[in-house]
């Protein structure tokens, strides 16, 4: 293992990554040159339970880490200096392999997030903190929860400056009021895993046509009754460039939905994809025809339905004619 790494630590190369796998129990730092390679890390990925001393050599060496990624899976109070010692820190994920019961671990992680709220402008996490800070400065926010816990925590957090909002099984009411307080900065919006009422439903797409004019991409689930709030949507955000519907109704008035993207899509919109968690749900050919037929003139369209083997035909005749310029998955972050 020594003669290995030694090939990778030479004069010749410039780390700016490093990955520690978990169970990983060699003290790097020991080998010539390694020192001053570990110095240049910007960004590390480590794991909780890793050996206290190369967790020691790591808190006294790699003083440039921008980014950092942390899967907890035991309580390492050590863990708590190396991230509150990084003064350069801008991007923070802290990611559970599986449910731990919470502990006062979690609280003192969470009370060092204070050391960087002026800084953070990446933040990551999957299970629900009892507080988060309003980090000024942050920039993007991810959020999953696969067990469902009560997201009280972000109903009064204010993040002035948040861009990009991406969220997996958490709660639509507290982030109803998280896209209230961002200043209207928000220019990606993604939701995924939950499925809300009506009620809960038209709160946050009203919340997103008032609150963010900036928004370029947006996955959310419509619900059938909800379906006129997107008129509002496309007028007030006349930047959207990528539409990603969400649609859990058995029935769901398709033909309204082409109407309207046809007659109100802002210019910049021609990604649209659909997913529906039912093979059943889909539109009838004859909408999706009028819905082409429509859009002849328009700015060529990506198109994706997630069910659709059947119109899979139509959908590459357009596309032979120009008004599709790609009927298969989109390829855009997550969308």
């Amino acid at each position: 293992m020594n003669e290995i790494l030694k090939l990778f630590f030479n004069e010749n190369r410039k780390f700016t990554h490093l990955y520690i796998p978990k169970n990983f129990d060699y003290q790097i730092y020991h080998i010539p040159g390694a020192r001053r390679h570990l110095s240049e890390i910007e960004f590390l990925s480590c794991n909780t339970s890793m050996n206290d001393n190369i967790l020691i050599g790591l808190i006294d060496i790699c003083k440039s880490i921008k980014e950092l990624e942390l899967s907890i899976d035991v309580d390492n109070y050590g863990i708590i200096k190396l991230i509150k010692t990084r003064e350069k820190l801008i991007s923070l994920s802290l990611l559970e392999s599986y449910y731990i019961n919470k502990s006062p671990f979690d609280k003192i992680i969470e009370n060092s997030l204070a050391t960087h709220t002026n800084t953070l402008q990446n933040f990551k996490i999957n299970r629900r903190p009892t507080k988060i800070p309003s980090f000024i400065n942050l920039k993007v926010l991810e959020l999953e929860d696969r067990y469902f816990g009560e997201w009280n925590c972000l109903e009064n957090l204010s993040l002035p400056f948040l861009q990009i909002l991406r969220t997996s099984f958490i709660s639509i009411k507290p982030l109803t009021n998280l896209i209230k307080n961002t200043n209207r900065s928000l220019i990606e919006i993604k939701i995924d895993g939950v499925i809300h009422d009506e009620i809960g439903n038209k709160n946050i797409i009203q919340a997103i046509y008032k609150n963010c004019p900036k928004l370029k991409y947006l996955k959310l689930m419509f619900r059938n009754c909800n379906i006129l709030e997107l008129e509002n949507l496309l007028t007030n955000c006349q930047h959207l460039k990528v539409l990603s519907f969400v649609i859990n109704d058995i029935v769901f008035e398709w033909e309204n939905l082409f109407k309207i993207l046809i007659k109100l899509s802002p210019n910049d919109l021609f990604k649209f994809k659909f997913h529906s968690f039912d093979y059943e749900l889909k539109p009838k050919l004859e909408f999706l025809k009028l819905f082409f037929n429509n859009w002849k003139g328009k700015r060529p369209i990506f198109l994706n339905f997630n069910n659709a083997k059947e119109i899979e035909y139509w959908l590459h005749k357009y596309e032979t004619e120009g008004m599709i310029k790609n009927c298969d998955d989109i390829e855009l972050e997550n969308y």
